[in-house]
């Protein structure tokens, strides 16, 4: 379950932040997960209530954004959707495709007090 060392890593990046822009609080985290990124949405919920606890964030609202996967096809020359990594190309059937996004993982906004 790597989702709890990711929230480690989130809380870390929170700690960093608060340090430097001098808030004592985090009211709402959104993270935008692509879905190639490997991470269990569930699962990075349960772990960043577990690890926010007596944190600042411990209060924090999680929100998940979820962008599109999308792929570069190389015989249509152009970017098309995809659900996973080794999908065909939905207008040409190729698999000669580059993933263009879907594979993030950061921290999108958030909200401080």
């Amino acid at each position: 379950m790597h989702e709890m060392s990711l929230c480690e890593s989130i809380l870390g990046i929170l700690n960093e932040q608060a340090e430097k822009e001098a808030f004592s609080r985090v009211d709402r985290v959104c993270l935008e997960v692509g879905p190639l990124s490997g991470v269990e949405t569930d699962a990075l919920r349960f772990g960043f209530d577990v690890v926010m606890r007596g944190s600042i964030a411990e209060t924090a609202r999680l929100e998940i954004v979820t962008p599109p996967a999308m792929a570069w096809c190389l015989p249509c020359g152009v970017n098309v959707p995809i659900s996973e990594r080794f999908d065909p190309c939905p207008e040409c059937g190729s698999h000669q495709l580059q993933v263009t996004s879907g594979e993030e993982l950061r921290i999108k906004e958030l909200e401080v007090s």
